[in-house]
Order: C-alpha cells, then structure tokens, then sequence
C-alpha cells in the first residue's frame, strides 16, 4: 500500500477550530512535525482541508521499506 508523508508548514493559529482540529488529527501539533500515513480516502480527504497548511509527499515502496 502507498504511504504518504505529511509536514505541517504553516502554523495552526487563526484558522478555523475544523482545520486545527483535522491537523491534529492527522498527528500535526506543531510546525514542522512530519508523519506518515497510509494512503486512504479518508487520509487524503483530511490533507484536502488543510492543504493549504501542509507539504505532501508520496513514498515510493522501496522508501517506505527503508523506513526513510
């Protein structure tokens, strides 16, 4: 399965308690944190609603099993 690798950009304050509340969902508390997440529907329809805040990058297979 893909796997996503999302870093928060920009800083949550003054935006919408929504969007605050998805980043921190998605494991963004403070800028510059990075995860990664499965490539899901749900996964890429929370990074739609904070794209604005976050960079995506998708990892290839052989990133994903080198743990990169």
């Amino acid at each position: 399965m893909s796997r996503l690798r999302i870093t928060l950009r920009r800083s949550l304050i003054g935006h919408p308690k929504s969007q605050k509340d998805t980043a921190r969902a998605l494991g963004l508390g403070r800028v510059g944190r990075t995860v990664v997440r499965s490539d899901t529907p749900a996964i890429r329809g929370m990074v739609n609603t904070v794209s604005h805040l976050v960079t995506l990058e998708q990892l290839d297979e052989d990133e994903d099993k080198r743990g990169i």
